[in-house]
């Protein structure tokens, strides 16, 4: 399994409707991209969010999903009017279950 981790600062003047937009737009994104395999994305309720407001993690089989993903159209039509709205975080990492015995 591989895991995109992310964390948005909202620059001034981005309203709560907008910030509940992107919310909305970023869980589409797994109905609208076959490489998501899940998703899990809201706002940050956290006090040692240290400024970010948002946060989300997605699934993947592996990396080259991943990067499929990045380079979707429907995931670049996204960032298109996103990045301009946010400071952005991102971590990526190939990840396993503890198996318990």
């Amino acid at each position: 399994m591989y895991v995109h981790m992310f964390a948005f600062r909202f620059k001034p003047g981005v309203t709560k409707a907008t910030k509940d937009e992107i919310v909305t737009a970023i869980r589409a994104l797994q109905d609208e991209i076959p490489q998501v395999l899940e998703t899990f994305v809201g706002m940050n309720e956290s006090p040692r969010g240290a400024g970010y407001e948002l946060g989300g993690v997605m699934k993947f089989a592996d990396a080259a999903a991943c990067e499929a993903y990045g380079a979707h159209p429907v995931h670049q039509k996204l960032l298109g009017w996103l990045k301009p709205l946010i400071e952005p975080i991102e971590v990526d990492f190939t990840a396993s279950l503890n198996a318990q015995s």
